[in-house]
Parts: structure tokens; C-alpha cells; sequence
């Protein structure tokens, strides 16, 4: 049960990573869709798709060296703080 957890996870995780890439012209980019980030906000930005891709593979390690609830926790930490994110009130 724990590892099918684990795989869901780091399915999310790797499917959150390829919006974060996706939509990351509308962030970082300089078009007329663009935000024009400046360089820490496009620094956090890709930090948080290594940590989407991060979180997957350490979660894995983690299980492996059997600390499955650590694994879990971290594996299962980019997709709420994701949703998180989505819940909180927009800056305009």
C-alpha cells in the first residue's frame, strides 16, 4: 500500500514539474504574455521544479533505507504545497 502511495506521488510530482515547465514562459518569459520575472523570482521558480523532481527520487531513496512514512511525507510535500498555492488569494 505504502509504495503504491510512493508511485502516485512521484507521478504528481513529475506531472506538477512538467506544468511548472509548460506554463514557464508565461512566468519567466519576456513576451507580451509574460511576467517579465526578475531573476529571484525566476530562480524560485525553476528551484521548484528540481524540487518536484527532487522530492520523487529522495522519496524512493527514503523508502528504500525504510523510512516509509518520511518517504510519504516528502514525496506527497510539492503537491500540497501546490495546492496550497492555488488556494491563496492572488497579488492583484
Amino acid at each position: 500500500m505504502a509504495t503504491a502511495l510512493l508511485i502516485i506521488a512521484a507521478l504528481v510530482d513529475l506531472a506538477l514539474a512538467a506544468l511548472l515547465v509548460a506554463v514557464s514562459g508565461f512566468v519567466v518569459g519576456g513576451g507580451p504574455q509574460g511576467m517579465n520575472a526578475n531573476g529571484l523570482a525566476a530562480a524560485a521558480y525553476w528551484a521548484a521544479v528540481v524540487v518536484c523532481i527532487g522530492a520523487a527520487a529522495a522519496g524512493f531513496i527514503l523508502n528504500r533505507k525504510g523510512k516509509t512514512v518520511a518517504a510519504l511525507v516528502l514525496a506527497w510535500v510539492p503537491p500540497a504545497g501546490a495546492l496550497i498555492a492555488t488556494l491563496l488569494p492572488g497579488p492583484y
